[in-house]
């Protein structure tokens, strides 16, 4: 196989992306080590190679997509995944959730969350076993190749300590992104820059945004009402874990969000809903990966049941 001959399909929207991205890889080497930027490579170089050997037989060029959800996917990992782990994943990923339905603009699944999904469920210990230290003081990271690892899990991410002990996480630091957790998953703040940058370029749309937000919010404050306080509280499960990052990133996908305005506020609301109800009373504190897989699977549902309601109103009003 020559690689060099491996050529790129231009997309400039995946750019954007990719530009959004690298704010988040750099807050993540000064956090964890240096360790990231090596899991990034071995995931582009995986992900690469994996969707050239679809290509090639058709004479096709390789998405630039495929540096997006390999560069998503090493965001959600923790920092301390191996890097053979790591490259199963990607590779499960685009030939599974990406090639088998037919490549770039077809998959239904988002391809970085399949990834992630299956070494969790795989290799569970070696994913939720241990996390990584975050660094709190310069240089931090950078002097180091990976931060020591933290082997008590009750102490180790800000919802697993609220699992376990109902205790809560200082908000700055959760802001900020000194918290131990997935590489990408940490810094608040420049998620929200992210967003707000890609909103500037106009690459994602504010309904699902909305929508998973409000879902999240009304599901959060009913529960808690109703006198669950395992339920995290609002303002700390809006930006522990991954929500914000997947509020940015993941269910904006534009190819597995779905296309109808109605759709996407109810897709949004769905995925924010059960991902309150993964979080609470599930094994799973993060919740939002499988939520947003399991929007996913709804959203072609969801698509034909809003289009079939408006044909039906044209029919009536003729």
């Amino acid at each position: 196989m020559n690689v060099g001959k491996i050529s790129m399909m231009k997309q400039p929207n995946m750019r954007v992306a990719l530009t959004a991205t690298a704010p988040l890889f750099l807050a993540g080497i000064y956090f964890f080590g240096w360790r990231v930027l090596a899991l990034l490579l071995v995931n582009l170089v995986f992900g690469t190679l994996t969707e050239y050997m679809f290509k090639r037989k058709k004479g096709q060029k390789v998405s630039e997509a495929v540096w997006v959800s390999a560069a998503l996917y090493t965001l959600i990992l923790p920092p301390a995944t191996p890097y053979w782990m790591s490259a199963v994943g990607i590779v499960f990923g685009i030939v599974f959730a990406k090639e088998a339905f037919g490549g770039f603009g077809r998959n239904v699944f988002n391809p970085a969350l399949v990834s992630r999904a299956f070494i969790y469920v795989s290799f569970p210990a070696a994913m939720t076993g241990s996390w990584t230290q975050a660094s709190s003081a310069f240089p931090g990271g950078l002097v180091k190749y990976l931060n020591p690892a933290i082997d008590t899990v009750a102490t180790a991410t800000p919802l697993l300590t609220y699992q376990s002990s109902m205790a809560t996480t200082d908000s700055l630091r959760l802001l900020l992104g000194n918290v131990t957790g997935s590489i990408g998953e940490t810094s608040k703040v420049l998620i929200l820059v992210a967003l707000i940058y890609m909103f500037y370029k106009k690459v994602i749309q504010k309904e699902v945004i909305i929508g998973m937000v409000l879902g999240f919010s009304a599901t959060t404050l009913l529960l808690r009402a109703l006198g669950l306080l395992s339920v995290v509280p609002l303002a700390m499960g809006l930006i522990s874990g991954g929500f914000l990052f997947a509020m940015t990133f993941m269910i904006t996908d534009p190819i597995t969000q779905p296309r109808t305005k109605e759709g996407k506020y109810f897709i949004g609301a769905l995925v924010g809903l059960v991902t309150v109800v993964i979080r609470s009373f599930a094994l799973f504190p993060g919740g939002v990966m499988f939520a947003i897989l399991i929007g996913n699977s709804f959203t072609p549902i969801v698509d034909e049941a809003v289009n079939g309601l408006k044909r039906m109103r044209k029919g009536v009003k003729k």
